[in-house]
């Protein structure tokens, strides 16, 4: 059965509800990918490597492929692919494992391919490892293509003007170009989600920030309601970022609102809203 939904051919190119909506405009236009950007695919059935490799070919990606963990190590190492397509269910050693060791070598966007039968546990499992972004099987063309721009065009975003090195406080310096948090005389290393997620409450310090806000900015505004991500890197950033990470020192949590990040001010209101009809959704915690 093939991966991809066999609708894809007659409805790929409609407008999603998104679009109708208007909630489109909550993310800037995905820029024009360079051509010849590599990406690496690791999946061990053939018929949807090749369906990959033929799909990711018509957009001019250069496709490498690889049919477990250890051919796709060595394919990162020798090749340096600019993203990572990897199946979840793969022989020998799984996909969660196969992040985990890649995530020691490189930082470029991994993508995970999951079946329907993945539960919630697993896809935040995944992303506690390192990937940036899931795909439940079967999936359209225009998904696949639409979630690897996202995650290249995440991973390449330099706004102009923008200052590359942040203070928050006085004792906290945010790096943005080698994603490195300091504390005082602690210096944290972020993943790359982890670093988009502080860096939105950093650059809006003091004013609290909605789940569907950060979706928006960080994931796209096609993952808006889905808030266990947000709490998920929340508690990832508290963990690393906090001493207690009970005690809330820097990252705090507003009942009914959302997030902030602490700069010595009271937080303003929930004014910084990217999401429209959803900004009432509450934070669970």
């Amino acid at each position: 059965m093939s991966a991809f939904h066999q609708a894809d051919h007659k409805g790929a190119n409609r407008p999603t509800q998104q679009e109708h909506d208007g909630r489109s405009e909550l993310r800037p236009e995905l820029h024009a990918m360079p051509h010849n950007l590599r990406i690496l695919v690791i999946e061990d059935d053939p018929e949807v490597r090749d369906l990959l490799e033929l799909t990711l070919g018509a957009e001019e990606f250069e496709v490498i492929t690889a049919s477990d963990v250890a051919s796709g190590l060595r394919a990162a190492y020798q090749q340096h692919p600019d993203a990572i397509i990897l199946d979840v269910m793969l022989p020998a050693v799984d996909g969660f494992e196969g992040c985990r060791r890649l995530r020691e070598m490189t930082s470029v966007p991994i993508l995970f391919l999951t079946g329907k039968a993945t539960t919630t546990e697993d896809i935040v499992r995944g992303l506690s490892l390192g990937a940036d972004d899931y795909i439940t099987k079967p999936f359209s063309r225009a998904e696949l293509i639409s979630r690897l721009k996202a995650a290249l065009r995440r991973a390449g975003d330099t706004p102009e003007g923008e200052a590359t090195r942040l203070f928050p406080t006085p004792n906290v310096v945010l790096d943005c170009d080698r994603h490195e948090l300091t504390i005082d005389d602690r210096t944290i290393y972020l993943c790359p989600l982890e670093f988009r997620v502080l860096e939105l409450l950093v650059r809006h310090a003091g004013r609290v920030l909605s789940h569907d806000a950060i979706l928006a900015q960080v994931w796209g505004p096609e993952r808006i309601g889905e808030s266990f991500l947000v709490r998920q890197y929340i508690y990832q950033l508290r963990q690393k970022v906090e001493s207690d990470a009970s005690a809330q020192q820097y990252i705090h949590a507003v009942r009914g609102e959302g997030y902030y990040f602490e700069a010595g001010v009271p937080p303003e209101p929930a004014s910084v809203t990217f999401t429209g009809e959803q900004e009432e959704r509450a934070a669970d915690e």
